[in-house]
């Protein structure tokens, strides 16, 4: 069995004992955490693993309901499924993504609150035909190309967040500098810690922008803040200090009132983001 495909998947992890456990689609890896051993289950059968680097996988923190939700988005996407069409009973969808029912039930749950799903009672679950996702006002969660968006995302914020930073500048109070501030001290102490830092992250940037007093520019930071949230999740959250130093760049000339210093300091940003996205792209086809 080939390893490597592993390495970027989203994990379940967990840890009892001496022992950890992580699950990834149908395979369970567990590491003895004395000897150090690592052993692979498939299909009930144990066998070791000599040469892999269990610190190698990106393992995921989300809740093993949060990760059965995005495989179910993940289903629909693959499945070429539309709003309205109806999805496999709880029977099938549990066998189909290796998961307990009472996960399945979780997952759909999360996913009707997001306005995903809807359940018809007596009829099963569909595609929602509401308008808009909650948390997704976009409407990108079925766009099945992640790439193109993060790159289509980033150049739409190229064209607003330069200047929104420029604008903040000019008229951003110290309470709102005083948050930045703090914002950009928490992403800091994260990534130093190798911790997941995309909920600050977003808090940064919106902090921005709110300072910019543009009533308008609120209705954009959807935008800003669903380039983050897949900029860090098909990178892997590798532009670690260029993330730090950039951030603290814009910070200072946000502090500074130095409007032309924002703006440039958030091109700068931008910059490191769409190279290495193209980077990522430019791995992946290589594979």
């Amino acid at each position: 069995m080939k390893v490597k495909p592993l390495l970027n998947r989203k994990l379940q992890f967990s840890k009892v004992d001496n022992y950890s456990i992580i699950i990834v689609d149908k395979i369970l890896i567990i590491k003895d955490l004395v000897d150090n051993k690592v052993g692979v289950n498939i299909g009930g059968n144990m066998s070791d693993f000599k040469d892999f680097d269990l610190n190698s996988i990106n393992i995921s923190t989300k809740s093993l309901g949060e990760l059965t939700s995005e495989r179910i988005i993940q289903l629909i996407v693959e499945n070429n499924w539309s709003i309205g069409d109806k999805l496999p009973n709880e029977y099938e969808l549990a066998n189909k993504l290796n998961v307990g029912r009472s996960t399945i039930r979780e997952a759909i749950k999360a996913l009707v609150s997001r306005n995903v799903l809807e359940i018809r009672r007596g009829a099963g679950t569909f595609i929602s035909e509401k308008g808009g996702v909650a948390d997704d006002p976009l409407g990108l969660t079925f766009i099945k190309d992640k790439f193109k968006l993060a790159l289509d995302l980033l150049e739409v914020r190229f064209m607003i967040e330069p200047s929104i930073a420029s604008i903040a500048a000019i008229k951003a109070t110290e309470e709102e500098i005083n948050k930045i501030s703090i914002l950009c001290d928490e992403i800091d102490d994260l990534i130093l810690k190798n911790e997941l830092y995309l909920e600050k992250d977003i808090e940064f940037h919106t902090a921005i922008a709110k300072s910019s007093k543009n009533l308008v520019i609120g209705n954009l930071i959807p935008i800003i803040n669903s380039s983050i949230a897949i900029f860090i999740d098909i990178t892997n959250q590798k532009l670690r200090k260029e993330t730090m130093d950039t951030h603290r760049e814009i910070l200072n000339a946000i502090r500074e009132h130095d409007s032309n210093g924002a703006r440039d300091a958030m091109f700068l940003h931008l910059v490191y983001n769409r190279r290495n996205i193209k980077a990522v792209i430019q791995n992946e086809k290589n594979n």
